[in-house]
């Protein structure tokens, strides 16, 4: 299926969203944010899909959303927004059971700023740029930055972004933590691939039972996380993947994991 202003592939695990309006930075409409929902639940979906890859084209990841689409739309009466568009993006992502990861080709701000941070490993470009620039509108982050920047660079830095929406890049984002590493530009696509496939060929029912439990248990006290993953535990150890990887380490041998 074929989905305006966004590009989707599947390939050896791997699902990658391209957003794809580079004359506009890749800005928001409201179709682009249906056609990403709906891409990321069918990617939620497929057993076939164990990892997931966002990125851009062109000069930018995400400028966040199309402000002239948004006044257009404004001005129109009787608009209706489908169920896919009515789920925030954010929780969408953070909600997904399988990795997630960002591959920051360029400038994201605003609302692309807030996908990048929904997603659960950020590789960027070196030379990509970040900023929350909704303070610049008199609005704040309302795609989840307000909850995943804190936990990523802490409570004074992530006031200190979304208070003034000043611009940072590449190096300073990943001494801060906002990223998780930076590559030069013409290695972004290689090495994230890379990764993505690593992942894809892990053990995905742990993959996936860990990303829960990582999430979870910032929620949890120590004694809470330790009672919560203990089913999990219990759960793979009953896998053919489990079994898998016991023989592999045995026998010497890459394992050949099956999510089963």
């Amino acid at each position: 299926m074929k989905y305006q202003d966004i590009l989707y592939t599947k390939e050896s695990g791997v699902a990658t969203i391209t957003l794809n309006r580079p004359d506009k930075r890749n800005a928001f409409t409201a179709e682009m944010r249906d056609s990403l929902n709906r891409t990321i639940d069918d990617a939620a979906k497929d057993n076939k899909v164990r990892v997931l890859v966002i990125t851009g084209t062109g000069q930018s990841f995400c400028s966040g959303a199309d402000v002239k689409e948004m006044a257009q739309r404004a001005g129109q009466s009787g608009g209706k927004s489908s169920e896919a568009q009515n789920i925030p993006m954010g929780l969408l992502l953070h909600k997904f059971p399988k990795p997630v990861i960002a591959a920051v080709n360029g400038v994201a701000v605003g609302g692309g700023l807030d996908l990048a941070l929904s997603c659960d490993i950020r590789i960027a470009s070196d030379r990509a740029r970040f900023a929350e620039v909704f303070i610049r509108r008199g609005l704040i982050p309302a795609m989840g930055g307000t909850y995943f920047l804190p936990r990523l660079v802490g409570i004074d830095r992530a006031c200190l972004l979304i208070w003034t929406g000043d611009m940072v890049d590449a190096k300073e984002a990943e001494r801060i933590g906002l990223v998780t590493m930076v590559v030069p530009h013409n290695e972004l696509e290689s090495t994230t691939r890379e990764l993505a496939e690593k992942l894809a060929k892990g053990p995905p029912l742990a993959i996936q039972k860990a990303k829960r439990a990582i999430y979870e248990g910032l929620k949890l006290s120590l004694e809470e996380t330790l009672e919560y993953v203990a089913p999990f535990m219990k759960e793979l150890q009953a896998t053919e993947d489990h079994k898998e990887g016991a023989r592999a380490f045995v026998e010497k041998r890459e394992p050949v994991f099956k999510g089963k």
